[in-house]
């Protein structure tokens, strides 16, 4: 059985201005299968016209593209039993 992925770089908390776009990165310990989600409160988000979720080797990033208010909070992403937040 392949070890449990880990995070092994959170990501940092972020302030953008309105307009701007928000990128969140997550280093995990390895490439994984496993599926990963990201959230902005409780909401689950999902690719579309202004959100982009990517996984590029063991690199998982959020793109939140012209972020008004209601944007703000916590994002947090989740792979496992593994979760981070910023």
């Amino acid at each position: 059985k392949e070890p449990e992925v880990t995070i092994v770089e959170k990501m940092k908390d972020l302030t953008a201005q309105e307009g701007e776009d928000a990128v969140f990165e997550c280093k995990l310990s390895r490439e994984t299968t496993e599926e990963s989600q990201w959230f902005l409160g409780d909401l689950r988000l999902q690719s579309n016209e202004l959100t982009e979720i990517r996984a590029q080797g063991n690199v998982h990033s959020l793109v939140l593209r012209k972020v008004t208010p209601e944007d703000s909070g916590a994002v947090s992403f989740q792979v496992g039993q593994q979760k981070a937040s910023a």
